[in-house]
């Protein structure tokens, strides 16, 4: 993540590391508020990604990943062992796309 931000981790939230910063503003509120780019928490069952896209609307990449789950905006990777590490550099570098 480092490498594909060009940035350095930051803790945000006491459990969550990011990289980069993005301004999101809420449309049905209009509150603003920092959040990170993309991010990762290293959990007891698993790993969660943090992605500024809708993982779910790509099919093809998370075919081709492995063993995951998802949720709107998160990836979850019980070992790193069970997914292809180059899907989920594509997927990472899908989520950059939206800066």
């Amino acid at each position: 993540m480092r490498s594909a931000t060009g940035e350095e981790p930051v803790l945000w939230s006491n459990s969550i590391v990011g990289f980069g910063n993005k301004r999101y503003k809420s449309e049905r509120t209009g509150r603003e508020v920092d959040w990170l780019l993309i991010g990762f928490a290293p959990r007891k069952s698993n790993f969660s990604l943090h992605l500024a896209i809708d993982i779910n609307k790509h099919h093809s990449l998370l075919a081709a990943l492995g063993k995951h789950r998802t949720g709107v905006g998160c990836l979850y990777i019980d070992r790193l062992a069970d997914v292809e590490l180059s899907v989920l550099q594509d997927i990472i570098g899908e989520s950059l796309k939206n800066k």
